[in-house]
């Protein structure tokens, strides 16, 4: 009688999951198709469609993924966990405070104070681990995208850091 219970409580919550995962791979889809008509590639490197491109494929293997493990019961052995709502509220306000700032300090400064405020702060990994994933993740990506892929990111408006390169 119990099980019974139990199982009308799951479907619903499998419906939902499902549901989700329809939604995740039908964004996924359209960002897909519709930045191929953006252009993939130009002369220069990556077309305006190339990036939407790559996250709307991304997100359609993955939602796909996501549905092969909830229909072989993957994670039915893993409890969900909590919510924690502090770790929510810092996520979106640093993204909130990255926005505003990264005209003002540039890519590579601002996303170095992002990183390593989570990494540090919000993760609690060690300083040296740190400061050497936030550099790679700053001042490399900067330096991947502007002189690899040629992809334009800000640069800091405060003349102090314009002048050393920021």
């Amino acid at each position: 009688m119990e099980n019974e219970a139990r199982e009308e409580g799951v479907a619903p919550v499998r419906r939902s999951i499902v549901i989700g995962q329809a939604a995740i791979a039908l964004v996924g889809l359209y960002a897909l198709t519709g930045s191929i008509s953006l252009g993939l590639w130009t002369t220069m490197g990556p077309g305006a469609g190339f990036f939407p491109a790559v996250l709307g494929a991304f997100l359609v293997i993955l939602s796909v993924i996501w549905f092969i493990q909830e229909r072989n019961n993957i994670n039915s052995s893993a409890s969900a966990e909590p919510l924690d709502k502090a770790q929510v509220w810092a996520v979106v306000l640093s993204l909130v405070i990255l926005a505003a700032v990264m005209p003002l300090l540039g890519f590579q400064v601002s996303v170095f104070a992002f990183l390593l405020y989570h990494l540090q702060f919000r993760a609690r990994i060690g300083w040296v681990k740190a400061v050497v994933i936030s550099l790679f993740g700053s001042v490399g990506v900067f330096y991947l995208f502007t002189a690899v892929l040629h992809v334009s990111l800000p640069v800091a408006s405060l003349l102090p850091l314009n002048l050393i390169g920021l």
